[in-house]
């Protein structure tokens, strides 16, 4: 019987040397306008912390989403194989005594 999931394709490295490079420059820049910021320090530090924890927070979430998509992904997995399994298993001209 032909294997119906899908299979989980990997990003290709140019995908992902943009999205790391993007993350880079976004962070950068950022940053540095926090920097830059004509304002007292304490508003800059404060500024900073918000985008440590917007980054963390992103981060976070990201991982959390992707766990749960190999979650349901394992969970389809076994299904598929047990019902494999059960139509490997069947004969249609068996017949049951009664």
């Amino acid at each position: 019987m032909a294997n119906t999931t899908k299979k989980h394709t990997p990003t290709s490295t140019a995908f992902y040397a943009q999205a790391v490079i993007s993350f880079a420059v976004s962070v950068a820049a950022v940053g540095l306008g926090v920097a830059y910021l004509p304002v007292d320090g304490w508003v800059r530090a404060f500024l900073a912390l918000g985008l440590l924890f917007t980054v963390t927070s992103a981060f976070t979430l990201a991982k959390c989403i992707r766990d749960r998509q190999e979650e349901g992904y394992l969970a389809s997995r076994v299904d598929q194989a047990r019902l494999e399994k059960l139509l490997a298993e069947h004969d249609p001209f068996k017949v049951d005594s009664l």
